[in-house]
């Protein structure tokens, strides 16, 4: 018989799979990291929508989501991948998930910023601490020091001291 933990391991590797497979652009059967395609804007409405229904909470240091102001938390113009990601990662962990940034100004800019909609931040805990580092691959340290885990569908997780910066280049699996 399995038990829990096995089966919930069991499980997570199989989407985590499935999602290196399926991954647009990134995949093995999805044509290259190099491969441009489309990505589907969330409203902050929609975006809310999707984390509640997860169980996933946010917070935001002004207590605002003006996507202007960088004391807000704002997921106007999120990836729908990244709010997929994100439930992806509620549902493997079974971790409390609480995100602290998403596309508001005042993050580092790039291709895959939190301003383009790949990146979330999300609080520390014990549980996702140890479920990224236990469950995903140290690839090192990015420049400015902060050490990183590649989740097997391609997605990075920084730990930036206080948070996880989260790049999604796919849904995780979902």
């Amino acid at each position: 018989m399995v038990t829990r933990p096995r089966l919930r391991s069991a499980l997570t590797a199989l989407a985590l799979l499935l999602g290196v497979l399926f991954a647009p652009g990134i995949g093995v059967l999805g044509g290259g990291a190099t491969e441009a395609h489309a990505v589907t804007k969330l409203t902050h409405a929609q975006a809310t929508s999707r984390f509640s229904s997860s169980g996933i909470t946010w917070s935001s240091s002004g207590g605002c989501s003006n996507r202007n102001n960088p004391t807000c938390t704002s997921f106007d113009q999120l990836n729908l991948a990244s709010a997929q990601g994100a439930q992806t990662l509620k549902s493997a962990t079974g971790c409390a998930l609480r995100i602290t940034g998403g596309t508001e100004t005042g993050h580092a800019g790039g291709t895959y910023s939190h301003w383009n909609g790949y990146k979330l931040d999300f609080a520390k805990s014990t549980c996702v601490n140890n479920y990224v580092t236990g469950t995903f691959t140290y690839i090192g340290t990015r420049g400015d020091g902060a050490r990183q885990y590649q989740s097997g569908s391609g997605n990075i997780y920084a730990d930036e001291g206080n948070h996880w910066d989260v790049t999604y280049y796919n849904c995780g699996g979902c």
